[in-house]
């Protein structure tokens, strides 16, 4: 199984957003060095929870950061932008990192309504245009030529020359793997934003309708799963607290920044919300090394997939850090980069 890295930049109490951004580049630096597949960032808007709001900008940092992983975007929310633009961004990334670059893209705003109207007034048109935009967008990626007929037939995304960025599929519902499988090209089920729930379904539907092509011949597909690693399980569950606390807070239309463990120790639940905590606590990763590896084993083997990308949301930014040390050690990752 290839283990990779979908960080969102998450916005924690006590410290400024734009720190967050910061802590991204560190973690990439040392996934790099631990000897993870890919390190991908997300795209979010106008939100007081997620503080990566332009992938394109960040990647540009974390080329120059790291030497070894993949990077890429999770994604960029198409129906925001021009595709030619997309693929101008996408094509200076190769440049600076030559076989290294994912372009991640899907159809959600990453936002609320007003936010979206914000970023494109014309954006619930768009959505409804993502096949073709999501065309265009892989003709410009691969300097490949646009149909005759095109309008922008002549027009190319420079640079050109060298190879192109890996074009990915991501969603959290069934269209997006229906896109995925009709266009034969990877896909992510974002298999975190709700717990696994319609993964399944999704996934079955990209294997079952895929449309091989020469660049992908086979369906590759991926999951991005929430998983945290301690030295303890006592300290994964004190760590893991304050994603309890951030998901009744979003129940409840609030997308706050991550609470510490101290905070979540004294936030008062609904009976409701109390009621439900077992639950959720069963369906999430987390725990010792040992225990978070054969449970991400046991997931992936569900799914069928070929890749898990990580979600890991710690307040302590160090021992975020000790949780992808910890699983990468699990899975032997350093020991595989080495050979």
């Amino acid at each position: 199984m290839i283990l990779s890295v979908l960080d969102q930049s998450m916005i924690v109490s006590g410290r400024s957003p734009d720190a967050s951004i910061r802590e991204t580049l560190e973690l990439a630096k040392l996934c790099d060095r631990l000897g993870y597949h890919r390190f991908w960032v997300s795209e979010h808007h106008s939100s007081d929870s997620i503080a990566g709001s332009a992938p394109e900008v960040l990647l540009a940092a974390l080329a120059v950061v790291t030497r070894r992983i993949r990077l890429g975007s999770a994604g960029i929310m198409l129906p925001h932008y021009s595709s030619l633009k997309v693929a101008e961004q996408f094509r200076v990334l190769e440049a600076l990192a030559p076989g290294r670059i994912d372009l991640g893209v899907g159809r959600a705003p990453g936002s609320d309504g007003r936010t979206a109207f914000a970023l494109n007034p014309a954006a619930a048109q768009a959505a409804d245009r993502f096949p073709q935009q999501l065309a265009d967008l892989m003709a410009w990626v691969s300097d490949q030529p646009l149909a005759e007929s095109h309008p922008f037939r002549t027009v190319r995304a420079q640079p050109t020359g060298g190879g192109a960025p890996q074009i990915w599929i991501l969603g959290s519902s069934t269209y997006g793997a229906q896109v995925a499988a009709w266009f034969g090209l990877p896909y992510c089920h974002a298999y975190f934003f709700n717990d696994g729930e319609g993964a399944g379904e999704a996934l079955s539907l990209y294997r079952g309708n895929y449309r091989p092509t020469d660049a992908n011949p086979r369906p590759y597909s991926a999951i991005g799963v929430s998983a945290l690693a301690a030295d303890t399980q006592e300290e994964a569950e004190r760590l893991f607290a304050p994603r309890e606390v951030w998901r009744a807070e979003r129940e409840r239309g609030r997308f706050v920044p991550l609470p510490s463990p101290a905070e979540a120790a004294a936030y008062s639940f609904t009976d409701a919300e109390r009621a439900r905590l077992p639950a959720l606590r069963a369906r999430a990763i987390f725990g010792t090394p040992e225990i978070v590896r054969d449970r991400l084993c046991a997931v992936a083997a569900d799914h069928q997939v070929d890749e898990v990308a990580l979600v890991t949301a710690v307040h302590d930014p160090v021992a975020r850090r000790r949780s992808f040390e910890l699983i990468s050690g699990a899975f032997g990752l350093g020991l595989q980069q080495a050979a």
